[in-house]
């Protein structure tokens, strides 16, 4: 239940001590004022003035002019009617889900002026508000609740400007509301710092990646000696291919078995039949990429180690004695294999066509070493990407104490 309602004393559970009193109710009509953005033809966009779109709203903590991607080729007295400067809130319009529709950002861009789609509402800043605070809060549940609720639409739903001026909501003094965004901004600034490192080293294991896997870098022997050469393999010379073995679970049990176990292949394993139950490290291979793009711009292999479920739109490997079924993971991540896929609007992996695809393999030590060392890489990015959760799941509790 949130704290703020309309008949509460509008005064928050968790708050800095040196401020008191109840905190002012004020409808967002008060304080912005709202319009919709241009609708401009398709031959104009891509250069001209920056041109703020939902992406934009969706894809940032803040925005600022360096951020926008889009841009809009309109005369100067058009911009200036819909200039976007520092402090003016940004809202969806318009989205598939009601979950998504009227969020909102902030523009914190001192020194240079933007404008915006017809996708979005600008909330043109009037009254008195400190921008980071206000773009906090209306991120928090009690903000969003109260858009969601009042958002029309069946297939697509919709806020328009009436709606957005009519959201009633506490404020505090100037001062807290400073406060309060000063303290936010740390966080922030901590998660962005701790995004900017996860980018870096998935950066870094990209570029050590293709070093490794052309032989551009290679690693020495304990004697500090070369490795020996390194040869061409098919798959099915390397691997054993275990879909031919796998036993189905049927529904009473997968009840009987522990709901902790990683699962591989679909959204929910209690929708699928053909799932099936390993209680060994494997090589999962994408059989069904949805089309070629996929094979290309996302990882098709995955690594499971021990006990793991398996849905019937993965082909399922394990190393033979001359592959490290870790290294065997990372080649086929690095390894582009559209050549070996077929199909025509809906793209497929048969296993004849798997077991034919090529990669170069090491001697057995060679690979360990390998295979080692990118997991120390994806050891370092999962437990950066732990800590960007556990900031972010800190900050959400504060966010639910302190705004609601």
């Amino acid at each position: 239940m949130n704290n703020f309602t309309e008949n509460s004393l509008n005064v928050p559970k968790l708050r800095f001590p040196e401020f008191k009193g109840e905190w002012v109710r004020k409808k967002l009509g008060e304080v912005l004022e709202f319009k919709n953005g241009i609708n401009a033809n398709k031959e104009q966009y891509g250069s001209g003035y920056k041109f703020i779109n939902v992406l934009d709203i969706l894809n940032n903590d803040f925005i600022t002019y360096e951020s926008i991607i889009g841009s809009v080729n309109i005369d100067e007295e058009l911009f200036n009617k819909f200039s976007v400067e520092y402090g003016d809130i940004l809202f969806q319009r318009s989205s598939e889900t009601r979950e998504e529709v009227g969020t909102a950002n902030v523009y914190l861009d001192e020194n240079k002026s933007a404008t915006f789609g017809g996708f979005v509402i600008r909330g043109k800043k009037i009254g008195e508000y400190e921008p980071v605070f206000l773009n906090t809060f209306l991120k928090t549940d009690l903000s969003r609740e109260q858009i969601t609720s009042k958002s029309g639409g069946s297939t697509r739903y919709n806020v328009g400007q009436e709606i957005l001026a009519s959201i009633s909501l506490p404020f505090p003094s100037l001062p807290e509301q400073t406060r309060i965004a000063s303290f936010f901004n740390v966080l922030d600034k901590k998660i962005s710092e701790l995004k900017q490192k996860k980018s870096l080293l998935e950066q870094y294991k990209k570029s050590v990646m293709q070093k490794l896997f052309s032989q551009e870098l290679r690693f020495k022997d304990e004697n500090g000696n070369e490795f020996p050469k390194w040869e061409k393999k098919k798959l099915g010379e390397v691997c054993e291919c275990l879909d031919n073995l796998r036993k189905p679970i049927n529904d009473s049990e997968r009840q009987n078995m522990q709901g902790n176990i990683p699962y591989w292949g679909a959204n929910n394993i209690m929708d699928y039949v053909n799932d099936y139950l390993f209680d060994e490290t494997i090589v999962l291979l994408a059989e069904d990429g949805g089309n070629f793009d996929d094979y290309k711009e996302r990882p098709i292999a995955n690594i499971s180690f021990g006990k793991c479920w398996v849905n019937n739109h993965s082909h399922v490997l394990k190393g033979k004695s001359i592959i490290v079924n870790e290294f065997l993971f990372y080649s086929l991540v690095h390894k582009n294999i559209t050549g070996y896929v077929s199909g025509g609007t809906r793209a497929k992996l048969t296993k004849g066509e798997m077991l034919k695809i090529e990669i170069l393999i090491p001697s057995v030590a060679e690979q360990t070493r390998i295979a080692n060392f990118l997991s120390a890489i994806d050891e370092k990015i999962n437990n950066t990407e732990n800590q960007i959760q556990q900031t972010q799941l800190y900050k959400k509790g504060l966010l639910q104490n302190m705004f609601c």
